[in-house]
C-alpha cells in the first residue's frame, strides 16, 4: 500500500494543500521507514523527508518514496518547507495538533508565515485499519511475545523480585530478536497486582501470589501487547472465582467483536459479565485499545466509543478485576476485526496457570 498516495488523496477532504508530520510514528507510516528523528512534508506533488547527519545515511538508503534532505544549523526543516511552499504556491498546511508542542507550533507558524490547520485526524483515519502487510508484522510480534511468555513460566520462582522478573522478560525479548519494547513491562504480584499499571518493585514473589505480566515488543516496526496473570504455588477459591470471571468476560468480548459493532457494544459484552458476577466497580478501564506502530492507537473498544469499528482494526481484548489491597487479574489478547468476527492472534494459554 502506498501510504503517501493515500495521504495525498485526503488533503482536499481536510482543506489543506500539504501535511506536516513531526511524530516518529507518523513519519514511519508515511515513508515505511522508522527513524527516531525526522520531519515529513507531504504535498500534492509528493513527500520530502528531512533529518540530520545522525540519520541521513539510513534515510537515503531506506526511504525510496520521498525526497530526502539533510538538515543542519543553517538548513532547518522549516527552511526547506518554506522553499517548498514558495515553489508550489501552498496556502494551507495541516499539522498534528496532538503531537506538536505549543512552542514548536508557534515557531513553525512564525517561520512559515502561513495558515496552519489542525489535521491529526487525517492519519488517524488511515491508521484505524491495518493492511495485510501490517497484520503480518503484528502476528509476528505477537508470536514472539508468546515465545517469551512460554519461556518465562520456567523462570518464575519464589523469592525473586518483580524487578528481577521484569528484567528476565526484557532480556528474552531482545535475545529473541525484538527491535524494542512496546512499553516497559508491567510485572506486579500479590497486593501490587491490584494496580492495573503498577511499576515493578523490589517486592519478592510469594506463594499464593497472583502475578500479572503485561508485556509486548516491537518487530518490523509494529507492536504486540499481551497480559497474563498466573498464580505462584496455589490459588484460593476467591482467586479462582475472580480469574474465571475475567476469562469469561474476555471470551464474551472476543465472541461479540466484529467490524461494524461500536466500541461501546464490544466493551459492554465483556463488562456485563463482570458486573453480573458482582465485580462491576472493580473494572475501571476499557475492554481494549487499538495498536499498530504505537501500542495505543484509535479506535478503542471503550464505553464512550459509539462509532462502528472498521474492518482491519487491530485491538486488545483485556478486561480485568482489581481488588484494592488484595490482588488483581487481567487477561489480554490481540484481535483483528472483520465483517464476520475476529481473529485472535495471541496463542498463549488462558486457563489459570499455577507455577
Amino acid at each position: 500500500m502506498d501510504n503517501i498516495k493515500n495521504i495525498i488523496a485526503k488533503l482536499d477532504e481536510y482543506g489543506i494543500d500539504a501535511l506536516l508530520l513531526t511524530a516518529d510514528s507518523s513519519c514511519h507510516y508515511a515513508t515505511g521507514v522508522g527513524l527516531s528523528e525526522g520531519t515529513a512534508f507531504i504535498t500534492k506533488q509528493g513527500c520530502t523527508y528531512m533529518t540530520d547527519s545522525r540519520y541521513i545515511e539510513a534515510a537515503q538508503r531506506d526511504i525510496l518514496c520521498a525526497k530526502v534532505l539533510m538538515t543542519d544549523s543553517t538548513n532547518s526543516p522549516n527552511a526547506y518547507i518554506g522553499m517548498i511552499i514558495a515553489e508550489q504556491g501552498i496556502k494551507k498546511v495541516g499539522f498534528e495538533e496532538d503531537r506538536l508542542t505549543v512552542a514548536a507550533y508557534n515557531k513553525t507558524k512564525e517561520a512559515l508565515g502561513i495558515e496552519m490547520i489542525e489535521a491529526s485526524g487525517l492519519l488517524v483515519s488511515l491508521r484505524r485499519s491495518k493492511n495485510a502487510d501490517e497484520m503480518e508484522k503484528m502476528r509476528a510480534a505477537q508470536a514472539l511475545t508468546d515465545e517469551v511468555f512460554a519461556e518465562i513460566l520456567g523462570v518464575i520462582k519464589e523469592g525473586m523480585t518483580e524487578k528481577e522478573l521484569a528484567a528476565e522478560i526484557i532480556y528474552r525479548f531482545y535475545k529473541k530478536g525484538a527491535e524494542g519494547l512496546s512499553f516497559d513491562p508491567i510485572v506486579v504480584a500479590g497486593p501490587n497486582s491490584s494496580l492495573p499499571h503498577g511499576v515493578p518493585t523490589d517486592r519478592k514473589l510469594q506463594k499464593g501470589d497472583f502475578i500479572t505480566m503485561d508485556i509486548g515488543c516491537v518487530l518490523g516496526g509494529y507492536c504486540s501487547d499481551m497480559t497474563r496473570t498466573v498464580a505462584l504455588g496455589y490459588a484460593d477459591d476467591e482467586m479462582k472465582k475472580v480469574y474465571e470471571t475475567v476469562l469469561a468476560a474476555q471470551r464474551a468480548g472476543i465472541c461479540a467483536a466484529k467490524a461494524g459493532m461500536t466500541g461501546h457494544d464490544i466493551d459492554k459484552a465483556a463488562r456485563d459479565v463482570i458486573a453480573a458476577a458482582g465485580y462491576g466497580e472493580y473494572f475501571g478501564h476499557s475492554f481494549g485499545h487499538s495498536l499498530g506502530l504505537e501500542v495505543h492507537e484509535a479506535p478503542n473498544a471503550s464505553p464512550i466509543n459509539q462509532e462502528p469499528m472498521p474492518v482491519g482494526a487491530v485491538i486488545s481484548a483485556e478486561p480485568g478485576i482489581y481488588l484494592p489491597g488484595k490482588f488483581g487479574v487481567r487477561i489480554e489478547d490481540v484481535i483483528i476485526l472483520d465483517e464476520n468476527g475476529c481473529e485472535d492472534i495471541t496463542k498463549s494459554p488462558k486457563e489459570l496457570i499455577i507455577v
